[in-house]
This record gives structure tokens, C-alpha cells and sequence, in this order.
């Protein structure tokens, strides 16, 4: 029998419901962020053309197509990405408090995003050429992939992983590549300190069709394989011994988490810059109404990340517009609050 049919039947209603709820809210915020921005450009209006069939304004086209809807796409898949590489890090590690730059994933691409800023200037013409706009994405994500790949290598031995090694590998790949990333800030100048800054405070400023193309497939491939691994998940829970009895490939498990946390937050961080809270808060506030089954979890953690972080992109445009704060600075202020709150709120419970 399955591990959900004994969960009460209350928590599966819940969480049912629960995707419509968030389905519903991500469609209302999508549209609004559509809707509001610095440009004087109203695209309510706009909005209602394309419903009733009317032809855009080049303004309102440009507004709308070229700025607005690659910045909505990739604030979506970010806040799925960040949202359910937590929930995937937390069943792994059997941890609430576990987040994807545990294992070394954000400190990796940091460290490329940070390496391509500074040595642009020594970079191949062909390279730059072929890059262009990209070449800082493109070093971000595989400087996340090959912490990745590093990490699994030195926690994998005999063909079994060690979540406690791969722990603890994570902490010392991420204090290697942040001691390398402050040799990198020390050598650069005046306006690649100021790149590196908002690069580390993440924003979608950034936003284009190109990044959405390069960005969605693996996201999109990530999450599908994401939202396969809520059995898998639910047995580790119950310890990796108790899993195998059970039948489950745990080592596969353990891999394949490793990879699909690796790909979402490495292509997330690459395009958006260093987001935190996202991965640690969402899983944290479903567990709390929805209760710890992870096949529900993850699609609702995909559906809340998404809401929060396309709300804080708004939040981000409009609070001190027309200028525009980095996003990462509206996700700490909203999610360090909450995430205090559950602590207290759950302390006799997290074992620390």
C-alpha cells in the first residue's frame, strides 16, 4: 500500500484544494505584474485589446512582449525552480531547514557568474562573439553543474552516496568557491564591483527572450523530473534502510535529486542572480497547512514559489519606482520574518 493512503484523507483534500487556490492566485499576480511597472505605459487597456481581438500600440507591443512577459516567464520559472529544488533538498536531507545551496549548487554558479564578470576582458574573441549577453548565464550555470558534478564524486563511493558526506562536501565546495569569489571581487575594478553587487542581490531587470530560452527547457525538465520523486521521498523519510525494505532504489533516488536540484538551481541562479529564502520558506509554510506527503508538496511548492517570487518582482518595480529594487532584497525582508516565526513556532519540534 501506499505511503499516502495512510495519511488522512483531510491532508490529501487539503492539498487538492490547494493547487486550485494557487493556480487561481498565480494567474491574478501574473496578470497584475503585466499590468504595473515604471514606464507610463498603462497596459490594462492593452490587455483588453488582446482579449477583444484590437491592435496594440507599438508601445504597448514593445511594453508587453519584449520587457514584461520575459521578465513574468522567468520570474515563474525562478520561483518554481528555487521553491521545489527546496522541498527536493529537504526530503533528501530529512532536514526542514536544508536549502540547495547546501550542497554547493548557488556557491558553484556564484563563482562562475563572479569569474565571468571580472575576466571578461581576457576571454577569447570567438568565446565572446559566440556568448555575448550570455556568456555571465552561461558561466553561472556551469560553474553550478560542476560543483555539482564535484560534489557527487566525493560523496559517492562504491556506487552508494553519503548524504552526510554530501552534506558536508557541500560546506567546504561552498566555502572554497566563496574564499575564490573574494579573490575574484578583490581584483576587480569599479564597475565590475558594482555588476558583482546587484548580480548578488539578484533582480530580473535582466529579463529577455533569450534567457527565457536558454533558462525554461532545463527548468522545465527539472521540475517534471521533480514532480516524479514524491514516492521516493516519502520512503527516505522513513530512513534510507526502512526505504530499501520497502523497495525502493534509493541510490537512484539520492541521484537523481542530486541531478533535478542541480539543473533547476543552477539554470535559476544563472539568469536571476542570488535569490535566497524561496527555497527554505515555501516547503516550510505547505508543510504546515498540507501536511509532509511529497507528491503534493512539490507541484503546490512549484505553484507557491512561482506566486512569491512574481509578487516580489512587483513588490521590486513599484516600491521606490522608477527606480527598481533588487529582488533579493524583498524575498529576505518578506521571507527572514517568516521563517523566524516558523522556528518559533515549530522549535520544540526541529532537532538542531
Amino acid at each position: 500500500m501506499a505511503l499516502a493512503d495512510h495519511l488522512p484523507q483531510s491532508r490529501v483534500a487539503r492539498a487538492r484544494i490547494l493547487h486550485g487556490w494557487l493556480a487561481l492566485a498565480l494567474i491574478l499576480v501574473s496578470l497584475f505584474s503585466l499590468t504595473v511597472g515604471a514606464t507610463e505605459v498603462s497596459l490594462g487597456p492593452a490587455l483588453w485589446k488582446l482579449a477583444t481581438g484590437e491592435a496594440l500600440t507599438r508601445m504597448e507591443a514593445i511594453v508587453l512582449w519584449d520587457i514584461r512577459m520575459p521578465r513574468l516567464i522567468l520570474g515563474l520559472l525562478v520561483g518554481s525552480a528555487l521553491a521545489v529544488g527546496g522541498a527536493v533538498m529537504q526530503g533528501l536531507f530529512r532536514n526542514p531547514l536544508a536549502d540547495p545551496g547546501l550542497v554547493g549548487v548557488s556557491a558553484g554558479a556564484g563563482l562562475g557568474a563572479i569569474t565571468a564578470i571580472v575576466l571578461a576582458g581576457l576571454a577569447p574573441l570567438w568565446l565572446s562573439r559566440i556568448a555575448g549577453d550570455q556568456l555571465v548565464p552561461i558561466a553561472a550555470f556551469f560553474g553550478g553543474w560542476a560543483s555539482t558534478i564535484l560534489l557527487y564524486r566525493v560523496s559517492t563511493r562504491r556506487g552508494r552516496t553519503s548524504v552526510a558526506t554530501m552534506l558536508l562536501a557541500g560546506i567546504a565546495l561552498g566555502a572554497l568557491a566563496g574564499a575564490l569569489s573574494g579573490i575574484l571581487v578583490y581584483m576587480s575594478d569599479d564597475r565590475q564591483l558594482r555588476d558583482l553587487t546587484f548580480w548578488g542581490l539578484g533582480s530580473l531587470g535582466g529579463a529577455s527572450w533569450a534567457k527565457v530560452v536558454a533558462a525554461g527547457p532545463i527548468i522545465a525538465l527539472a521540475l517534471i523530473a521533480a514532480c516524479t520523486l514524491g514516492r521516493g521521498l516519502n520512503g527516505l523519510a522513513l530512513g534510507e534502510a526502512t526505504a530499501a525494505h520497502i523497495g525502493l532504489n534509493v541510490q537512484r533516488v539520492k541521484g537523481l535529486a542530486i541531478l533535478t536540484v542541480a539543473a533547476a538551481t543552477g539554470a535559476a541562479v544563472a539568469v536571476s542572480g542570488a535569490i535566497g529564502f524561496i527555497g527554505i520558506v515555501v516547503p516550510h509554510l505547505l508543510r504546515l497547512g498540507t501536511g509532509p506527503d511529497h507528491r503534493p508538496l512539490l507541484i503546490n511548492a512549484a505553484l507557491l514559489g512561482a506566486l512569491l517570487l512574481v509578487l516580489a518582482d512587483v513588490i521590486a518595480r513599484v516600491i521606490i519606482a522608477p527606480a527598481e529594487l533588487p529582488i533579493g532584497i524583498v524575498t529576505a525582508v518578506l521571507g527572514a520574518p517568516v521563517f523566524l516565526w516558523i522556528l518559533l513556532r515549530q522549535r520544540g519540534m526541529v532537532d538542531l
